[in-house]
């Protein structure tokens, strides 16, 4: 029987269709996925989901054992990693201990060109983008952790691969180093305009980053798309709930006939949401980002569709934002806000809260 061969993707950059691949314990399941040339896409996921298994694949470190992978419309499932074009990093930097950091930039490149004035502006112009430009004849154990990974990027750009990869390249950081190198990395693939494939556990860099994003769950790609629509807009409970959803409801559609849509959760509430269903009684699921929840002490005077009264269960400080959880008729809704917005509204436990939602931020997932 012939392959199926999934063709959403037509035309793009890189195309990943029905890809399978089995490690004994762990599969790839008909993994499909799509990427626009010069695009960064981050693929988050659970520990143990396959994200990296899917780069080494496509890097060719696995032969698949049904799919396709296609770069730039070439057929390259089958190609040995040296002739793929595709550069990989690792979080681990793995560096040559015997050469200094401008051997180490020029590594590739003098596999690809003699020419050495080239290669030394070539090296000089990336280290300075990189602004490891001082560090040139620095050796690798003398760098720090940041230093080392942004040897490790310019010498993967310097060969201007066709497809960049990275795993978890920045997770042995500080946080302060990480987000000095994520801006000096933005910059720099966009200088280079390089294609890149981020696996991360980092939603910063999701945001930061990139123009597409890719949920995994047990070697399956659940979702991919725009981030905004990703977060926003899950197709899925588990992507919904990993991408920091929270208001999570099972929920029936008891009137689709309005243009907009009215679905009772918990047997006692009914909500509105913008999701066209035409189908009286469907089973969905029904999620609303805490961010989309407004909080009031009074009856929010707007158009509004969705306002509730309900008493606050929960307060807690985390980070630079507060998570209320209020109590409407023994449903749970979870919001944030800022500690200014608390003390305003003087929140507290046990106090009596109005929250309000528009009916755009009630999304309606197909329970089939």
């Amino acid at each position: 029987m012939p392959i199926r061969i999934w063709r959403e993707f037509e035309a793009m950059f890189l195309e990943v269709n029905n890809l399978s691949v089995n490690l004994g314990q762990f599969h790839l399941i008909d993994v499909n996925l799509g990427l626009e040339k010069e695009d960064y896409m981050v693929i988050i996921g659970p520990t143990g989901s396959g994200k990296s298994v899917l780069l080494e694949t496509i890097a060719g470190f696995y032969r698949p054992q049904s799919g396709r992978i296609f770069l730039e419309g070439k057929d390259i499932t089958h190609l040995t990693p040296e002739k793929r074009g595709i550069s990989i990093i690792y979080q681990d930097y793995v560096l040559f201990p015997h050469m200094n950091v401008f051997e180490n930039i020029a590594y590739g490149l003098k596999k690809r060109i003699e020419d050495k004035e080239v290669i030394e502006s070539s090296v000089i112009d990336a280290a300075k983008r990189l602004k490891i430009d001082h560090l040139l004849d620095r050796n690798p154990e003398t760098l720090s952790g940041g230093e080392k990974q942004r040897t490790a990027i310019a010498r993967s750009l310097i060969v201007e691969p066709n497809l960049l990869l990275m795993d978890e390249p920045f997770s042995a950081l500080d946080v302060n180093t990480h987000t000095y190198l994520t801006d000096l990395l933005k910059k720099a693939v966009s200088d280079y305009q390089t294609t890149c494939i981020h696996v991360s556990h980092n939603f910063n860099d999701v945001w930061s980053l990139a123009e597409q994003v890719a949920v995994m769950r047990d070697g399956e790609i659940l979702q991919q798309g725009v981030v905004a629509d990703v977060f926003s807009k899950p197709r899925h409970d588990f992507v919904a709930d990993f991408v920091g959803v929270r208001n999570i409801f099972q929920g029936e559609v008891v009137d689709g006939s309005k243009g907009i849509t009215d679905v009772e959760i918990d047997k006692n509430l009914i909500l509105h949401s913008s999701d066209t269903y035409n189908t009286d009684f469907k089973e969905v699921m029904v999620v609303i980002r805490p961010e989309n929840i407004i909080f009031s002490n009074q009856p929010f005077v707007s158009s509004i569709r969705n306002q509730l009264k309900g008493i606050v269960t929960e307060v807690v400080l985390i980070g630079p934002t507060v998570w209320v959880e209020v109590d409407v008729h023994g449903t749970s809704f979870k919001g944030i806000i800022t500690p200014s917005s608390l003390d305003m509204l003087g929140i507290k436990k046990g106090n009596e809260i109005y929250l309000s939602f528009k009916s755009v931020n009630v999304k309606l997932i197909d329970n089939d």
